[in-house]
């Protein structure tokens, strides 16, 4: 155990030593050495937060720099040996979890310093912690006798399995669709891009011709521009099936039952609480007071939105009957002819996009921006990593103090989830010897890696990606708050977690930023004014059809962990059909089965959760009207933002943190103003 890199006392992860059968034996070590010093912090006549909750912190701190490179490894290099790691560990940590919020005497610690004199002294961070934790305690079932306490875990026991277990038939289900094609003549009309991608891993399996994956990088551009319309059938097929009874592996990675138990797991855990559903426990850790307030609050946003999708859905049959003389639009015909018409109309597209946005040029950009709006230098740094093509710098701000440091993994490769995430490797907290540990997060994308000699080329939405998860992680890295709990993300109510996210995107679409982040990949040529002004006005190009499909996701997520039942005949497939007769202005096949891959609720921290996307881009579009009234790169303003929101992290009630920002409560006007639909 001595030679453990798990168990190292290092400041970033030993990546390069990390094997999977190190995962166990680390866990069960430090878990029994918390318990051991817990109890010993805890036997004590008055444990308080000095004496016992800070040297606790400190304990489940080194648990989590131990868990998170495995959990971080699950995700981008997920071998087989590693996943029967990450599962071994899991029913552990989820265990200790709900033991430690189910703790006694833990719980009676923190009511002792809750209602005595020394809560008075502490700051607003300590507070905060403190208040979370008996509201935490709460729902983790303190109040239940104790056979009600032994459910509770055995449901979140379940759960973790189940999620797990979610997403991993996702995954494979992804990757056990390939499509090897040697005739060009079937690929017509995808970019160059594209096809060198598709060559490319054609070669690394030791193929002649092009290999099509589900991969995004894939999907994506031959659904926008290949004009093989068998074979966008063909790869929509197997795209929204993936994980379901249908389709590629039929059953053999079928999410359905795994679903339905997760909903019920839910469903009993929240009713356990005395809560009605899931959406109600839910809500207890966020903005939103009420599921009343929630759902009027998608509906009412599908209600302005839902005409301006049915406009723009009769504009685009309109074209493709017109032009292509295309009369029965499926769903794989959507993206083909909506990326048709943009060129159309604005004359620019997503590929033509591409070579004025290599990485490298986009990352600088984004680097001076971030310089510019907080005053912080981004500069590469020395670190182990797990892939040769991950990348580690560090953030100072104006007096030379490291502020933070990120891991950057931007390429799709096998073995790595999809989609594009930040995660945390390292919270800020300062220790006992008065020493600041610095946040250090993870930052992931699933872009095209480079070819031959170019180097990656993102298309203009693929840079609105990389800012928004930049914005994650500069929530997490530029804290000022030192306790854990509340530093950086976390503490921070899930519906506004998305705002320093969402807010970053922004700049994506203004001149003075753009010729910071972008040039052609060859000449170094900007974009030129008549480009550039053709990418701002299709800023909005099918907005309203953009917005009902996320509110679909949203009210979707949130009547499911309130509805279903599928002994009342209330299941998901039902659901789902109510929600698109409602708002959805494209209705899917019979045979689409989105749901079975909807990591973010099944799998991820979503669940009745996905409102919070358009809940924050309500607050974030408002913050950044404040910029808008005073210039983009208005200095004062961007050191408001860094003060009273990056900086803060989740130390005070997010509703107020905005408020001293804006000056005002949220309003929903700049929404609707940059979406085109006001």
């Amino acid at each position: 155990m001595d030679t453990n890199p798990l168990l190292d006392d290092r400041p970033l992860p030993s990546f390069a030593r990390i094997e999977p059968a190190h995962a166990a034996p680390a866990i069960n070590q430090l878990l029994g050495e918390i318990k051991a010093q817990t109890e010993i912090l805890l036997s004590g006549p008055a444990p308080g937060w000095t004496s016992a909750l800070v040297p606790i912190e400190a304990l489940d701190d080194r648990l989590n720099r131990a868990w998170s490179p495995i959990s971080h490894l699950h995700n981008v290099a997920d071998t087989e040996e590693l996943r029967a790691a990450y599962n071994a560990c899991l029913p552990l940590l989820t265990a200790y979890a709900t033991d430690k919020y189910q703790s006694e005497p833990l719980y009676r610690t923190y009511r002792r310093v809750r209602d005595g004199e020394e809560y008075g002294r502490l700051g607003a961070a300590e507070r905060r912690i403190i208040d979370n934790a008996l509201r935490d305690f709460r729902l983790s079932g303190i109040e239940l006798p104790p056979g009600g306490r032994a459910r509770f875990k055995e449901l979140k026991q379940t759960l973790a399995r189940l999620q797990t277990k979610f997403e991993e038939n996702v995954l494979d289900a992804t990757h056990a669709w390939k499509r090897h094609l040697t005739d060009a003549a079937e690929l017509n009309g995808l970019p160059e891009s594209a096809l060198a991608l598709a060559r490319q891993t054609a070669q690394r399996e030791g193929m002649d011709g092009w290999m099509l994956t589900l991969d995004i990088p894939c999907y994506r551009p031959v659904m926008a521009y290949c004009g093989n319309r068998e074979l966008r059938e063909e790869m929509y097929r197997a795209h929204v099936t993936r994980a379901s009874e249908l389709g590629t592996g039929a059953g053999r990675f079928d999410n359905h039952a795994v679903m339905e138990e997760i909903l019920q797991s839910r469903r009993a855990l929240a009713q356990l609480l005395g809560f009605e559903n899931f959406a109600e426990y839910s809500l207890a850790t966020k903005m939103a007071k009420s599921t009343t307030e929630v759902i009027g609050f998608l509906e009412d946003l599908a209600q302005r939105a839902k005409p301006v999708a049915e406009k723009e859905l009769r504009e685009l049959r309109d074209f493709a009957s017109e032009r292509y003389q295309a009369r029965d639009l499926q769903a794989w015909d959507i993206p083909y002819f909506s990326e048709r018409l943009r060129e159309a109309r604005y004359r620019v597209s997503q590929e033509e996009l591409r070579p004025y946005f290599p990485l490298p040029r986009v990352l600088e950009g984004l680097f001076a921006i971030t310089r510019r709006l907080y005053g912080m230098r981004i500069e590469p740094a020395e670190a182990e990593t797990w892939h040769p093509d991950v990348r580690f710098f560090r953030i100072s701000d104006e007096n030379g103090n490291v502020r933070g440091m990120f891991y950057l993994d931007l390429y799709a490769r096998p073995l790595k989830r999809g989609g594009a995430w930040m995660d945390d490797c390292v919270s800020r907290r300062r220790r006992t010897d008065g020493s600041v540990q610095i946040p250090v997060a993870y930052l992931n994308g699933n872009f095209s890696p480079p070819v031959s000699e170019s180097p990656s080329l993102l298309t203009h939405e693929e840079v609105l990606t990389l800012f928004h998860e930049f914005g994650h992680g500069l929530h997490h890295m530029l804290t000022c708050v030192e306790r854990p709990g509340v530093a950086g993300i976390n503490g921070v109510a899930w519906d506004a977690v998305e705002v320093p996210s969402q807010f970053m995107e922004n700049w994506c679409w203004e001149r003075a930023a753009l010729e910071l982040l972008s040039g052609h990949f060859q000449t170094g040529a900007p974009l030129d004014s008549s480009l550039l002004e053709r990418l701002r006005a299709a800023r909005n190009f099918q907005a309203g059809m953009q917005m009902v499909r996320q509110l679909e996701f949203a009210l979707f997520d949130f009547r499911l962990h309130i509805e279903c039942e599928p002994s009342r005949g209330r299941t998901i497939e039902a659901i789902v059909e109510e929600v698109r007769r409602d708002v959805a202005v494209i209705r899917p096949p019979a045979f689409n089965r989105f749901q079975n891959s909807f990591t973010h609720i099944f799998a991820g921290g979503y669940a009745a959760g996905y409102y919070s996307y358009k809940w924050a881009e309500v607050l974030s579009a408002d913050a950044y009207s404040k910029f808008e009234e005073r210039g983009i790169f208005d200095m004062q303003t961007g050191r408001e933002f860094l003060h009273h929101i990056l900086e803060m992290g989740g130390s005070l009630d997010a509703m107020d943190l905005f408020m001293r920002f804006r000056g005002r409560p949220p309003q929903v006007d700049a929404l609707l103003r940059h979406s085109g639909i006001a």
